[in-house]
């Protein structure tokens, strides 16, 4: 899966949040509905211009940055 075919970061859509290419649905707002357990039906019938390939697209994407920085965990 490359993310890259599938998310787009431009400054006059969503204020320049990463979203789902063709579509003004931020990665966040799929990654906070996967998160709330949401199943990604769910999700596409909420928001009915998303795909199941932009689902994993967002989650490739959240892996890749959570790959770029260590957050301090509580002890």
């Amino acid at each position: 899966m490359h993310w890259q075919d599938h998310i787009t970061v431009n400054p006059l859509v969503v204020h320049g949040k990463a979203c789902i290419r063709g579509t003004r649905i931020p990665v966040a707002v799929v990654l906070a509905n996967l998160a709330d357990g949401l199943s990604a039906g769910e999700i596409i019938r909420s928001y009915p211009s998303l795909t199941p390939e932009g689902i994993q697209a967002a989650l490739a994407y959240a892996a890749d940055l959570a790959q770029e920085r260590v957050l301090p965990l509580p002890a």
